[in-house]
């Protein structure tokens, strides 16, 4: 299967030539659009076993159907917990086990491994809406959704990556041992664990295993990640900073759980909630401050009311009181 990363980045040296969402230079005015056939056939047939796992849906069992829905809240922490809120913007420390566990569930994701993915979304937010961004909400719904992983990628987004700061994530185990051991880990927990288990323990046949668990499963997750790319910067209000394109959008913030407070992310990036109203549509919130109650994180960052009050009155466009 292919991979991308939702905040669905794709601009790793492992994976440029699985995903690479860019261009190439043919003279002229400005850069000329090169499609990358492979992945576009991947897209199709992978969104089409999608498909038919969704006609399979009346075949499972509950337990199956339980175990899909499990696996994606899984997969889906791996990617806004882990990826996100705590390897690219730092904003809580967790400790070794949780990142253990949090790696493992990035790599049921199959969205890029953490290193690239925390690479990619660093470069996304320092040059957010230019030809650096690597999903550029600017040059439209589709391409910031899932045409970006379909196209070369532009340089500058390979130019600005290898000069974001990561030396933090160099320095983490976790996510080095993760990287090298990358495509092991996919295919053990993206693929197998998921499809193995309902067969094992409850006698799920392995057709439907493989099409829901695993495919649609994957194929709603990574859509859920690229809505966050695509949606949430085009649709809703910006109560926080009218300046920038991410919106605040209800829908992608249940769909991603928790990632489509925006405006807000854009605004406070440190900020471990992703929002001003804590758990509220946002499961990924929930677990963190679930994981800081048993002591397995701690040093939430956030930002005081204060400073959101302050900032809405400055910069927000007066669609929405804080606090």
């Amino acid at each position: 299967m292919p991979e991308s990363s939702p905040h669905g980045k794709s601009t790793g040296s492992s994976t440029e030539d699985v995903f690479a969402d860019t261009y190439a230079e043919k003279g002229g005015p400005g850069p000329v659009r090169t499609l990358v056939w492979r992945n576009i056939w991947l897209m199709v047939m992978l969104h089409a076993g999608a498909l038919y796992g969704v006609c399979l849906i009346p075949t499972a069992c509950a337990l199956t159907l339980a175990w899909t829905a499990v696996c994606f809240f899984f997969s889906a922490l791996g990617v806004t917990a882990g990826a996100h809120r705590l390897w690219s913007h730092r904003s809580y420390k967790a400790s070794p086990a949780l990142r253990v566990f949090l790696a493992l569930a990035n790599s049921m994701a199959f969205q890029n491994d953490i290193y690239e993915w925390a690479r990619d979304h660093r470069v996304h937010h320092k040059y957010s809406e230019t030809d650096a961004d690597p999903h550029n909400a600017k040059r439209g719904f589709f391409f910031a959704h899932v045409g970006w992983l379909l196209v070369r990628k532009h340089p500058d987004v390979t130019e600005k990556g290898r000069k974001v700061e990561l030396s933090d994530l160099k320095a983490d185990k976790v996510v080095m041992f993760q990287r090298r051991h990358y495509k092991l880990s996919v295919l053990i927990l993206c693929f197998l664990v998921p499809m193995l288990v309902p067969w094992y323990f409850w006698g799920e046949s392995l057709l439907v295993g493989y099409f829901l668990p695993v495919l649609l499963r994957y194929t709603v997750a990574l859509n859920a990640t690229w809505l966050v790319n695509s949606a949430a910067h085009m649709w809703g209000n910006r109560p926080y900073d009218h300046t920038i394109n991410p919106r605040e959008n209800r829908i992608v913030a249940f769909s991603a759980i928790g990632e489509g407070f925006h405006n807000y992310h854009h605004t406070f990036p440190f900020d471990y909630a992703t929002s001003e109203f804590g758990c509220r549509l946002n499961l990924t919130t929930a677990f963190i401050d679930l994981m800081c109650f048993l002591r397995l994180a701690c040093e939430r960052r956030s930002a005081s009311k204060e400073m959101i009050a302050a900032r809405v009155q400055r910069t927000g466009d007066g669609s929405v009181k804080s606090g």
